[in-house]
């Protein structure tokens, strides 16, 4: 279902597959120590096995993997991804990382978390799209509620980090809620980063996440937010 590895574009980011020149920045990514927090993650990656994971995104089917890139400069700022396909029940996992600090704040996150879910239910087809997300990443979880997923459990004290207990919250999001609101629950004025006149395109229709991040990465939540 993921085969295709379309490019995908909105008013501040382009999400599109992965080039070489984003290696720098994607192993930077796995290695910055709020997206390792964010993520509870405690593995680490030589850049060799980096690059050979990144550049074989676009020969698998079963999970779509792309750069998320601003608009402007085409840089990577991050990656969303697809995954843990379950194709019978046209479902799978959601999970975004953005490079860092620096790339938080600026819409990013909500406007490729729109994009993604988009192309999942509109083109792909699927019926359901979920992910999880720790208690202490309140900003992942606004950006996932603005983009219409809701909370629909809690794993209680799932992570160990730091000598503290942490839950991690279940989110997902159903076609038939996407129909209604195509990524702005709260309205087109919500759509932050979807610019109708800068980009149409970005626009919702008017009438109408075990998971690796890197080679042997362990599941973790979908990570930074923005």
């Amino acid at each position: 279902m993921f085969s295709h590895k379309p490019v995908i574009r909105g008013a501040h980011v382009v999400l599109r597959p992965f080039r070489q020149e984003d290696i720098p920045s994607l192993w930077a990514m796995l290695h910055e120590p709020e997206c390792m927090r964010l993520t509870g993650s405690r593995s680490s990656f030589t850049r060799e096995s980096v690059d050979a994971w990144y550049s074989s995104r676009g020969a698998v089917s079963e999970r779509l993997d792309l750069a998320v890139a601003d608009a402007t400069t085409d840089e990577c700022q991050g990656e969303v991804v697809l995954n843990n396909l379950s194709e019978v029940n046209r479902a799978c996992g959601f999970r975004i990382c953005l490079t860092g600090p620096h790339a938080f704040g600026r819409g990013l996150g909500t406007e490729a978390t729109r994009l993604m879910l988009r192309h999942a239910f509109e083109t792909v087809g699927m019926h359901r799209v979920e992910l999880e997300v720790y208690d202490f990443n309140p900003r992942a979880r606004r950006v996932y509620e603005k983009a219409g997923f809701v909370i629909e459990g809690v794993r209680r004290q799932s992570l160990l980090w730091e000598g503290a207990w942490h839950d991690t919250l279940v989110m997902a999001v159903l076609a038939p809620e996407w129909a209604v609101h195509r990524g702005t629950p709260g309205g087109l004025s919500a759509a932050a980063g979807l610019d109708p006149t800068s980009n149409p395109a970005a626009l919702p229709h008017p009438t109408t996440a075990t998971d690796r991040r890197a080679p042997s990465r362990p599941r973790t939540p979908a990570a930074s937010g923005r």
